[in-house]
């Protein structure tokens, strides 16, 4: 489990990196997905080690991502 862990963790590092990347260059609406994927792997990983920091942090930003996805419908 601890191996999937931290592999959850770098997965979703990854996520909103190249999120935060496609934001920079401007590259919409590819970089909600990939900022938007990389946030509920966060909030999964903050859940299974029951850490409130990460769920506050990454949990909060799942309506803030869902309000961009209903503005592309």
């Amino acid at each position: 489990m601890k191996f999937l862990k931290k592999n959850l963790k770098w997965l979703a590092t990854i996520l909103v990196l190249t999120g935060i990347l496609l934001t920079n260059l401007n590259i919409y609406p590819l970089n909600l997905f990939f900022h938007g994927t990389g946030v509920l792997v966060w909030t999964y990983v903050g859940f299974l080690i029951k850490d409130k920091a990460i769920l506050t942090n990454f949990g909060l930003q799942i309506p803030l991502f869902v309000v961009g996805f209903f503005q592309l419908i």
